[in-house]
């Protein structure tokens, strides 16, 4: 199924021999409850409002991860028009870059909704291995929902929204895609931080 399982394309490219470049994730030093992490890409800023009261060991692992410097240089590897844009393994020039974190328990139920502009963690068909890569709701996908406790009705966790550039991440959409939802032309993460300027605001 095309629109299966949403780690699934970024999987295949262990199989075609590309190199792994494995990363830890560095503790996180910022505790508000709702952290701003800004990324900035090929195709604009997108800033992403985090919930760490629905989704806190979802939310505590991607920060940490991007205080590391884990995500600069990844791309949207996963691309699909109305759909979802995905991000968190793999590099321009095709390599994965891995991270030694464990995987994070499954918190999609937090009764947060994979809604268009909602934030995802994206997983393999076990419920319980997302870890670092996530997916941005390009559309309301009901589907994706918690259900119940099951291997089919987990679902995805939302952990976040995107609260700034809803239009780079559906410019992002409508770019030039290969059979496997690949960007043609990748659209890379050049730079992602944690704004703690705006945490300090609130």
């Amino acid at each position: 199924m095309r629109r299966g399982l949403l780690a699934g394309a970024a999987l295949i490219v262990a199989a075609i021999g590309c190199q792994k470049k494995e990363q830890g994730a560095a503790p996180s030093g910022v505790s508000t409850p709702h952290p701003d992490v800004v990324l900035e890409t090929t195709k604009g800023r997108i800033v992403l409002e985090l919930d760490r009261n629905a989704a806190p060991k979802t939310v505590d692992n991607i920060v940490a991860h991007v205080e590391g410097h884990f995500y600069d240089g990844l791309t949207f590897h996963r691309v699909i028009e109305h759909f979802v844009i995905q991000a968190g393994i793999q590099t321009a020039d095709g390599r994965q870059q891995l991270s030694s974190a464990p995987p994070v328990p499954n918190e999609a139920d937090n009764g947060l909704k994979n809604v268009r502009g909602s934030v995802a963690l994206a997983r393999t068909a076990d419920p319980q291995s997302g870890g670092v890569q996530f997916f941005i709701n390009l559309g309301d996908n009901p589907r994706l929902n918690f259900r119940d406790k099951t291997v089919n009705g987990w679902g995805y966790c939302v952990f976040g929204r995107v609260k700034e550039g809803m239009d780079v991440a559906d410019g992002i959409g409508k770019v030039r895609t290969r059979p496997d939802d690949t960007p043609v032309e990748p659209v890379v993460i050049t730079r992602a931080y944690v704004d703690t300027t705006a945490a300090t605001a609130r």
